[in-house]
C-alpha cells in the first residue's frame, strides 16, 4: 500500500476517479464482469446517460471506465504505482459533471501499490486482461464491436503517452511501458497480436495527435449533452 499525495488525488479527480464512496452507488467492477448481472448494469448506464439504446450506453460507459484504465498506466509511468484492489470494492456511482448526469469511478486510496520493476510487464498485462474481461462481459448482453470498446480506451492512452514521452522525468519509464503494450506477448489470451500496436500503426503517439486514428465511431454524438468527436471517422 502507498499513500497517495494530494497531487495524485487531484490527477485522479481530473479523470473522474475519486477516493471516497459515491453518494449514488450503481454497481461494482465485479458486477460488471458478471454476465448474469450485466443486462441490469447496462440498463443503469442507459438511464444515467439518457442514451437512446444499449449500444450507445455501453460505448459511453467504456469511455468512462477507460479513464480508470488510463490512470493506472499513467501512475505506473509517473510513480511506479498501480491500483491492485478488489473488483468488489471498485465502485461506480452517478454524479453530475458539466451539467450532465454521468458515471464516475470510486475506489479506496489504500488500493494503490508500488510495482517492482520485475513485475511491471505482469501488471500491464493484468490491466489488459481486466479490460478484456469487461468487454467480454458487456458483449454478452449488447451487440457492439470489441474494436469500438478498445478504441474508447486507446484514445486516452494515445494522449497520455504523448504527454509522458514528452516529459524527461517520465520518458524512460513511459517508453518501456509503451513498448510492452505493443508487444504481442502481453496480449496472450486476448488477441493474437497487440491491438494497441495495430491502433498506432507504426507511428509515435505524438505523430497521431489531431488525426483520425480510430476506425469506429464511439457514439458520443448520440449521448445527450455530448457532441461528435472532432476526429470521428464518420466525418
Amino acid at each position: 500500500m502507498t499513500i497517495l499525495t494530494a497531487d495524485q488525488i487531484r490527477q485522479l479527480n481530473s479523470y473522474s476517479i475519486y477516493v471516497d464512496s459515491p453518494k449514488q452507488p450503481l454497481f461494482t467492477l465485479a458486477d460488471l464482469q458478471n454476465p448474469a448481472k450485466v443486462p441490469d448494469v447496462i440498463q443503469l448506464m442507459k438511464i444515467i446517460s439518457q442514451s437512446p439504446n444499449e449500444v450507445v450506453a455501453t460505448s459511453f460507459f467504456m469511455r468512462r471506465i477507460g479513464m480508470f484504465f488510463a490512470m493506472q498506466l499513467y501512475n505506473l509511468a509517473t510513480y511506479d504505482e498501480m491500483w491492485n484492489g478488489s473488483a468488489n470494492q471498485l465502485c461506480f456511482g452517478a454524479v453530475e459533471e458539466f451539467g450532465n448526469r454521468t458515471i464516475s469511478t470510486f475506489m479506496d486510496a489504500s488500493d494503490w501499490h508500488l510495482v517492482e520493476d520485475e513485475n511491471r510487464q505482469t501488471m500491464i498485462q493484468s490491466v489488459l486482461l481486466s479490460v478484456h474481461a469487461v468487454i467480454t462481459s458487456l458483449r454478452t448482453a449488447v451487440s457492439i464491436s470489441p474494436l469500438t470498446l478498445w478504441e474508447n480506451i486507446f484514445g486516452f492512452w494515445l494522449w497520455q503517452y504523448h504527454v509522458l514521452l514528452s516529459d524527461p522525468s517520465t520518458e524512460t519509464e513511459a517508453r518501456k511501458d509503451l513498448e510492452t503494450l505493443k508487444n504481442d506477448i502481453v496480449w496472450s489470451g486476448i488477441s493474437s497480436y497487440s491491438r494497441f500496436a495495430s491502433y498506432l500503426n507504426g507511428y509515435e503517439p505524438t505523430a497521431l495527435l489531431n488525426t483520425t486514428v480510430r476506425k469506429t465511431c464511439c457514439f458520443s454524438k448520440d449521448v445527450p449533452g455530448l457532441i461528435q468527436c472532432g476526429f470521428c471517422p464518420l466525418k
